[in-house]
């Protein structure tokens, strides 16, 4: 496509001498443009695509794909509903739930908390919580004792395994003299981190018997929830056990329950690609501008070129190959320092952290303990296609000004 003299002479027009030093410096900003459009882009929804995946494993993962409720607010005969709903083909498996708010209360220190009252065997059944444990164990725990709190409550009230955790419920005792608040002390067994700062800091797992008695609900559950084998088609699984459900009882999928948050996280993602995108837009800009005056700088030997028989077409490509040079070498670094930056983000978020003394990444705020990344193929290959589109049409208007260029009236006002 292009001959050997075209690529001497493309080339030879992107070595600047030193009279050309201002469209030199044009170019290289037009390269660093593009270059750094193409990694921000990458890097940007490299993150936003960690940080969805991360909260979605997490949320999905700890609270189950559907949850089974009772227009009574609580499930009497939970152990044979769970039973039936786990003969459903795409049911995994089924847990009857507890779940209330509580007042936690240690070491002269006191803050909200949602205790989750569940059975040994479908905390193990959880990866995410059976693999979270990191001080203490399960044993007394599966005895129906103790209670699993998260690292970071247990760094917020100064506790370790073996210490007591006094938990007051809302709803008091009802006496003589009024109602009094229901409370009592907890041996703390097992410390658990999940890497999501509302578990870590708010929850409290206990066995489903103490849940009962302390929340005073009797042989009943509060719910159930399920775990399916497909969390992408938790809405038809849903649709389907809402017909073998017994009246007054619905199943609800993650879908339905997080749908605001997920459908903010994809806006949030679709505005940040448009808006990263016009920094590669205006670097093409750039390329337009530098290769103009590269051709009226050029203009002499534009037309020494055609008088000595160089068509309009070996012109248009020799300086077409000028222009996507630019956004080629631009587009390739971009592309190698957005995945490299990508794939090591934690390691720099804390490498510059310690340097700053700055919070870059606050647990408090986003959630998540790490700075998460998650690299698309798909997504980086439509960035690069993108960033080379862009670039290459940015390169026809000047190649096409220069084949155009008479050489007749050029050298006669020379």
């Amino acid at each position: 496509m292009f001959s050997a003299v075209e690529r001497l002479v493309a080339f030879r027009y992107l070595r600047a001498k030193r009279q050309e030093g201002f469209i030199s410096v044009v170019a290289w900003f037009s390269l660093l443009g593009i270059m750094l459009g193409v990694a921000t882009l990458i890097i940007v929804m490299s993150v936003m695509n960690g940080f969805r995946a991360e909260l979605l494993g997490r949320i999905i993962g700890l609270n189950g794909h559907l949850t089974v409720t009772s227009v009574e607010r609580r499930i009497e005969d939970y152990q044979n509903l769970a039973a039936q709903l786990m003969k459903s083909e795409h049911v995994v498996y089924a847990t009857p739930l507890i779940e209330g708010q509580v007042m936690a209360s240690a070491k002269n220190a006191a803050g909200g908390a949602l205790v989750r009252g569940l059975r040994a065997a479908d905390f193990e059944a959880r990866p995410i919580l059976r693999d979270s444990i990191i001080a203490g164990g399960l044993d007394r725990f599966r005895g129906g004792e103790g209670i699993l709190i998260g690292v970071r409550m247990a760094n917020r009230f100064g506790l370790s395994v073996g210490d007591n955790l006094t938990l007051i419920s809302p709803t008091g005792t009802v006496t003589a003299f009024g109602t009094v608040p229901r409370m009592k002390a907890f041996r703390i067994d097992g410390i658990f981190e999940v890497g999501m700062y509302e578990f870590d800091n708010t929850y409290i797992y206990m066995p489903l018997p103490e849940a009962q008695t302390f929340f005073k609900t009797g042989d009943a559950a509060g719910s159930i929830e399920i775990m399916t084998d497909d969390a992408d088609h938790a809405r038809r699984i849903a649709f389907d056990l809402n017909k073998m459900l017994p009246p007054g009882y619905h199943a609800t999928d993650w879908q339905r329950v997080n749908v605001s948050f997920f459908n903010a996280l994809e806006v949030e993602r679709n505005v940040m690609a448009l808006i990263l995108s016009l920094i590669v837009v205006v670097a093409a800009f750039n390329v337009i501008s530098s290769q103009i005056m590269l051709v009226q700088d050029k203009a002499r030997g534009i037309a020494i070129l055609r008088t000595m028989g160089a068509g309009r077409g070996a012109i248009l490509r020799i300086f077409f190959m000028t222009g996507s040079s630019v956004g080629v070498i631009g587009t390739v670094l971009g592309a190698t320092l957005g995945i490299s930056f990508a794939t090591n983000i934690e390691t720099i978020r804390q490498w510059i952290q310690s340097l700053s003394g700055l919070t870059l990444f606050d647990a408090e705020i986003y959630f998540l303990s790490k700075l998460p990344a998650k690299i698309d193929p798909m997504e980086v290959g439509l960035t690069i296609a993108f960033a080379l589109a862009i670039s290459l049409l940015a390169s026809i208007y000047p190649a096409w000004r220069a084949a155009r260029l008479d050489p007749v009236e050029v050298l006669r006002y020379e």
